[in-house]
């Protein structure tokens, strides 16, 4: 019997955990046995000193157990959590009980923003790991050593698995399933609730890029000015013109106010405005590399691939308002 213990902190998502356990279940009616001796044993436990999790939807859910009930040296062989959680004093509880959990199960997971109290505990130094796509960066920040990936939907680094943001751990857990019991029973989960058992592309081609303004000024007029000119001259020297300054001078005070490079930052105001485009407009992949600013669709194409894993044509088919579709 596989005991997984699922840590639910409160005003988070409920699919998440609803989810995770409604895979898990759908593996053990799959797998011989009989209820009694299903081969996961599931259990949810909840941050807060009563056993209703409040969701951010308004709904609730009753858990399993309160956590600080649990004993963390009792041995189980996965521990997930599904979030970080709504207050640091919240997160630290969580933190606290996994320090003294994690040498006695043989995986701890996490899903979502749950990466952030795995490295508070010291469990993700030195690893590969990935959490949401909006928290990558803070990760990274907050946490030098660890080996943030930016790119794949989970990450295993020997027993310890991450995800990146809500539905995403679905295949992390359908990963857990197959890494357990093999690639059928894994395949026939997934084909059971309709879901890919391997997702195609990453957690990248979700993500929008957090593109910072700068403070008034002329890096600000710059900003404002550059989406309705994608086609004009964007070379640093070019841009270093139209606000007056040095080529150097304009890559210092442009990078230190914003954070990225000019390059990267123009790079990705030209993406945003392709995904836009393919995803609102019948615009053929060519025009739409030439009008905003990549030449032609091979630019675009590696551009794409580079940054989201994925083709103009295939972030079409996934991403096109209904009615284009």
């Amino acid at each position: 019997m596989t005991t997984i213990l699922v840590i639910v902190p409160d005003g988070g998502m409920l699919f998440e955990a609803a989810g995770i356990v409604d895979i898990l279940m759908q593996a053990n009616q799959l797998l011989p046995g009989n209820p009694q001796s299903s081969p996961y044993q599931v259990a949810v436990a909840t941050t807060q000193s009563h056993r209703v999790v409040h969701g951010i939807s308004g709904l609730n859910l009753l858990a399993d157990h309160r956590l600080c009930d649990l004993d963390p040296t009792e041995p189980r062989d996965t521990i997930i959590i599904t979030g970080k959680g709504l207050t640091e004093e919240e997160g630290s509880s969580v933190v606290n009980w996994l320090k003294n959990a994690a040498p006695h199960a043989r995986r701890v997971v996490s899903i979502c923003g749950g990466a952030m109290l795995l490295a508070q505990a010291g469990l993700l130094n030195g690893r590969h790991a990935t959490t949401h796509w909006r928290l990558l960066d803070t990760l990274q920040a907050k946490f030098p050593q660890v080996k943030v990936e930016r790119g794949p939907m989970y990450v295993q680094d020997g027993e310890v698995w991450t995800s990146g943001g809500v539905s995403s751990g679905f295949d992390l857990t359908l990963a857990l399933v197959e890494d357990d019991h093999g690639f059928s029973v894994a395949r026939n989960v997934a084909q059971n609730l309709v879901m890919f058992l391997r997702r195609p592309g990453g957690q990248a081609q979700y993500s929008r890029y957090l593109l910072n303004h700068a403070s008034d000024g002329p890096i600000r007029e710059l900003q404002a000015w550059l989406p309705e000119n994608l086609t004009g001259d964007l070379s640093v020297e070019g841009l270093a013109g139209r606000v007056a300054m040095s080529p150097r001078n304009f890559t210092r005070v442009f990078t230190r106010e914003t954070g990225i490079t000019p390059a990267k930052y123009v790079e990705e105001v030209r993406l945003n405005a392709a995904r836009q485009l393919l995803e609102q407009t019948t615009q053929g992949v060519e025009q739409i590399a030439v009008t905003t600013g990549f030449g032609g669709g091979l630019n675009l194409r590696r551009v794409f691939e580079r940054n989201l894993q994925l083709t103009p044509t295939e972030y079409r088919e996934r991403f096109c308002s209904r009615v284009l579709a």
